[in-house]
């Protein structure tokens, strides 16, 4: 009787194993929170050693922030995707939204996570967060000012910050309420940022 011989594993590469080690610890992160998740758990549902975590990413800090550094170039990626090849400003700002939300669904535990735990993340990640909320704002601001050219930069800005915040609240409350599409949630944020623009445009107020 001839024995079957064993299948061998596929190496990784590196990118593929960072890939799925960025996959797990966001979720335990999801899960646990900052403070409770460890290392430990990480590696045996990576199906590593320990060690090997802390060459990939030094830390466990540094494993967060690697975790949102990539949320923060695919959520670019989304949105700025969603916004091109569109010309009229309110429909450009609706499509992003969109995918802002569509985004957000796919991660809104560990969003959620790094919303509401901001004293406990390290602070070089609270940094990154704040970058991604930058990089959004860039996005953003330019769409308002195309629609309002002589509205001050200003104000512009503020109101960049003003949707942003608010984005990051209705995919929190979202959350609760998985009946509220994206496209309805953008819809919501659309109108709410038209309606408090349009008060600075001549013809509009």
């Amino acid at each position: 009787m001839s024995s079957a011989t064993p299948t061998r594993r596929r190496r990784m590469s590196r990118p593929e194993r960072e890939r799925q080690m960025l996959d797990v610890a966001e979720q335990v992160f999801a899960e646990r929170g900052y403070r409770a998740a460890s290392m430990d758990e990480i590696a045996e549902r990576c199906g590593v050693s320990k060690p090997m975590l802390y060459e990939y990413f030094g830390s466990k800090d540094g494993l967060l922030l690697a975790c949102v550094a990539r949320v923060r170039t695919e959520l670019y990626d989304a949105t700025a995707a969603a916004m091109s090849g569109v010309t009229e400003p309110e429909e450009i700002l609706r499509r992003g939204m969109s995918a802002y939300f569509a985004f957000m669904d796919t991660r809104s535990r560990s969003f959620a996570m790094l919303i509401q735990e901001p004293m406990a993340l390290p602070s070089a990640t609270s940094e990154a967060i704040e970058a991604a909320r930058r990089q959004q704002s860039g996005l953003i601001a330019p769409v308002l000012a195309a629609f309002a050219p002589d509205v001050p930069a200003h104000a512009v800005e503020a109101y960049a910050e003003i949707i942003i915040g608010a984005c990051e609240r209705l995919a929190i409350w979202r959350t609760h309420h998985p009946e509220v599409t994206a496209e309805e949630a953008a819809r919501y944020m659309s109108d709410f940022s038209w309606h408090g623009l349009k008060v600075h445009v001549p013809g509009h107020g």
